[in-house]
């Protein structure tokens, strides 16, 4: 028999072993999926961003039809995709989407360096993470905005960026999806998510400072040191917070009215996306009743004053007599 025929037959046998081989192990070891996984995964954006709270979009999508079985997606939500990609899984699903309210990523830092003044110049990696485990960074104030660009590189949407001119990160509301990736690789937990609010419309604390009062002010002119003033004429709705020498607001019981940022003497308490303020009217002065005149008393007739009596003058005295000295002769001796 020829060499090479016997060589294909071996071949084609051990082939055919192997592929039964492994034709039994995938149906005894295959792992059923749900095939609306992979339709809801359709639907997702594919950033993989992490917004979610699961490993990209895929883990997502396992936890959508997962959430299926107990009948609500309330505790889900697309970042990226917004309520109207929730919508589309919830119809895939068999479900009714909730309401769920967006939200975008606000830095609270507005220490530029013209208020933070930067003492040392750091050389070496560029990079948030490891200014923040050398110690303060380049300004004196430890809790504020480093300025290298870790959220910013983060980001897959384009929607945050450093100011080279203030060294501040700055959110284009815009492209943010709140899809919180910024938030998490902040190492001094400075980027919130909060709702963006009627008309985008909110009020933040732009301060991340916990140093009492005097530190804080030494470190940075906008800083807030926890004097409690917003708190005293937010009373009525106890919308914010004090604690840790720093001012927080809830933004479910803020009520928009700006007292608190007018109270502020720091100016740590800003108003986004709102009108310009009308000035102020001032009151119209109430005009002083004119004043009837005061009758003056009639002049006084002068009272003629009878004429004193002359004073008798006392005589001048006589002068004395002179007093003629006696003169004693003494007698003369021979």
């Amino acid at each position: 028999m020829n060499v090479i025929l016997i060589a294909v037959i071996v071949l084609g046998a051990v082939g055919l072993v192997a592929a039964l081989v492994l034709f039994v192990a995938s149906k005894k070891f295959a792992v059923w999926e749900d095939p609306r996984i992979k339709q809801v995964s359709e639907v997702l954006p594919q950033a993989n961003c992490g917004g979610c709270g699961y490993p990209g979009c895929s883990g997502f999508a396992s936890a959508c039809v997962k959430a299926a079985e107990s009948g609500s997606l309330s505790d889900l939500n697309c970042a990226p995709g917004g309520q109207a990609v929730m919508e589309q899984i919830a119809g895939i699903l068999g479900l009714q989407a909730s309401a769920a309210a967006p939200k975008v990523a606000v830095v609270r830092c507005q220490g530029t360096c013209d208020v933070r003044p930067h003492g040392v110049e750091f050389d070496g990696a560029h990079s948030c993470k490891v200014q923040n485990m050398t110690g303060m960074g380049e300004t004196q104030c430890q809790y504020g905005c480093l300025g290298e660009g870790d959220c910013a590189s983060v980001c897959l949407f384009g929607a945050i960026t450093v100011n080279p001119a203030t060294r501040i990160a700055e959110v284009d509301e815009s492209k943010c999806t709140g899809c919180g990736a910024c938030a998490k690789t902040c190492p001094r937990g400075i980027i919130e998510l909060i709702p963006q609010g009627p008309k985008n419309r909110k009020v933040v604390v732009l301060c991340n400072n916990k140093d009492k009062g005097a530190l804080a002010t030494k470190e940075c002119k906008v800083s807030c040191i926890g004097c409690g003033k917003c708190v005293k004429v937010c009373e009525k709705f106890e919308a914010i917070t004090l604690g840790t020498n720093l001012a927080h607001i809830d933004p479910d019981k803020c009520k928009m009215c700006r007292k608190c940022e007018e109270a502020c003497p720091r100016g740590a308490i800003k108003a986004f996306n709102f009108p310009p303020r009308k000035p102020k009217e001032e009151a119209p002065k109430v005009a002083e009743a004119s004043k009837a005149p005061v009758a003056t008393d009639a002049p006084k007739a002068p009272v003629a004053e009878a004429p004193k009596a002359p004073v008798a003058t006392e005589a001048p005295k006589a002068a004395p007599a002179p007093v003629k000295e006696s003169t004693v002769e003494t007698p003369k001796q021979d």
